[in-house]
């Protein structure tokens, strides 16, 4: 995770002019729909500010949080709203959000990390929250140019979000990369609902 934080760190301009300013709309509106009008929404590794604004121009409440101090920095100049530094296993809120977006920022961590972080995801949601994260589509795991990686299948992130009975899955797709010259990647939207047994 450190080296993946190192790389944000020292490529957060490059990063930045890359990402924060694709239109991002069709998955967005895909994940507001399901909100409600008040929503109150975390964005959970929010990199250039792109999401966060763009809920925030809709009228929702946001908080927004990353790992990278160079990324919260710029990220809080976009948004114009104070961007807390934080790990993504440091989550420790309790019935507050409505939604948690997660968009290419918790493939960052392993498979095991995963598992506690998506339960405090659970924890940090209200009844019948929501949660979207995506992750690269395949089945690698490890460091791939500078930074570590969790890749899924629709079939191995059931069987992986089937062992988290805080969770259950609304929707799976596949959607190719918006970023120009990248068309050929492939990634993973997943959408998951806080279990109502909880």
């Amino acid at each position: 995770m450190f080296t993946t934080l190192t790389y944000y760190n020292q490529n957060a301009r490059s990063y930045t002019a890359a990402t924060q300013t694709l239109d991002f709309r069709l998955i967005q509106d895909r994940f507001l729909f399901r909100m409600p009008r008040s929503a109150r929404i975390l964005d959970f590794g929010c990199g250039s500010g792109r999401d966060t604004r763009y809920f925030l121009n809709h009228g929702f409440q946001v908080d927004a949080v990353d790992g990278s101090s160079e990324m919260c920095r710029i990220a809080g100049e976009y948004t114009g709203i104070p961007i807390r530094q934080m790990l993504f296993q440091e989550l420790d809120t309790v019935d507050t959000y409505d939604g948690i977006w997660a968009c290419a920022s918790i493939l960052h961590l392993s498979r095991m990390e995963l598992s506690d972080v998506f339960r405090r995801m659970a924890v940090a949601l209200r009844k019948n929250g929501m949660i979207y994260a995506s992750f690269k589509y395949g089945s690698f795991e490890g460091e791939r140019n500078g930074r570590y990686f969790t890749d899924f299948t629709e079939k191995n992130f059931a069987e992986f979000v089937g062992r988290i009975s805080e969770l259950v899955i609304q929707e799976m797709w596949i959607s190719g990369d918006v970023r120009s010259g990248r068309g050929e990647e492939r990634w993973l939207n997943t959408i998951l609902q806080k279990s109502a047994i909880r």
